[in-house]
């Protein structure tokens, strides 16, 4: 049975069509990566996954149970079986490193002071931060700070792990860091993770599997290695970069006008 399943997903806003039909099942134990042009709909997709956007038509469903429907109560207790690393990571300025990690917990736990303090040295030694507990998320680099955001999002001990963008804005070295992380969570934790992402290198080494969101519909599905194989054009475009002809003559017609 799949972790996650969405069938026949579809979602406007106003008078833009994001998702068209969207059928996937995300396998228990892989890292899949979504990859597809800005404004595809990827992050849609993860907010859809969290319930924090419904579908216009079609269902989610997680672990056999369909979830799109469920109130706001039932998803509280549910998203506690899900991490999500946000794309700038959204740590509260206002709070240490140690009580960012330790907000999940403390929200949805009934851990005593000690425990909490044990649970967050653990995810911070997880991602090699131990023994910062007591900085401020201004006194980190954007890789620190990554780092703490995603010690946070495995707080819980989720079942799944959602990843928006994590290697955005950091140095190639720094974005390596991240993708041996996400590579150590699934190793050591055992969770199914799924992986938004514009970084071509960080999705051939952290996902199991690739699928790309085009015109609101998957148009490709399989392996890395798959991936380098496809002939598909609009696969072959994004993958190499290149500027689609409708793209370069919108060019052109602004640069006459």
């Amino acid at each position: 049975m799949p972790v996650i399943r969405l069938c026949d997903v579809h979602k406007s806003f106003g008078r833009l069509d994001v998702l068209k039909g969207v059928d996937v099942d995300l396998r228990p134990g892989e890292t899949t990566v979504v990859i597809g042009e800005s404004g595809a709909g990827k992050s849609v997709i993860l907010k859809h996954i969290v319930g924090l956007i419904r579908p216009d038509r079609g269902s989610v469903h997680f672990r056999g149970q369909r979830v799109d429907t469920i109130g706001e109560r039932e998803w509280a207790k549910l998203r506690t079986r899900f991490g999500f690393l946000f794309q700038l990571g959204a740590l509260f300025d206002s709070l240490t490193v140690g009580q960012n990690v330790a907000f999940p917990i403390v929200e949805h736990g009934t851990y005593s002071k000690g425990e909490i303090e044990k649970i967050v040295a653990d995810k911070l030694r997880m991602v090699g931060l131990d023994g910062i507990q007591s900085k401020r998320p201004v006194e980190l680099s954007g890789g620190q700070r990554k780092r703490v955001a995603l010690a946070r999002a495995i707080a819980l001990d989720p079942e799944v792990v959602l990843y928006d963008e994590p290697t955005t804005g950091l140095d190639p070295v720094r974005a390596d860091v991240i993708n041996e992380l996400i590579l150590k969570l699934k190793r050591e934790l055992r969770v199914t993770g799924i992986v938004v992402t514009h970084d071509l290198a960080s999705a051939r080494k952290v996902g199991d599997r690739i699928i790309m969101l085009h015109g609101g519909k998957f148009v490709f599905d399989g392996s890395p290695q798959a991936l380098d194989r496809c002939r598909d054009e609009r696969v072959r475009r994004f993958v190499e970069g290149r500027a689609s002809q409708e793209d370069l003559r919108s060019l052109q017609n602004r640069g006459g006008s």
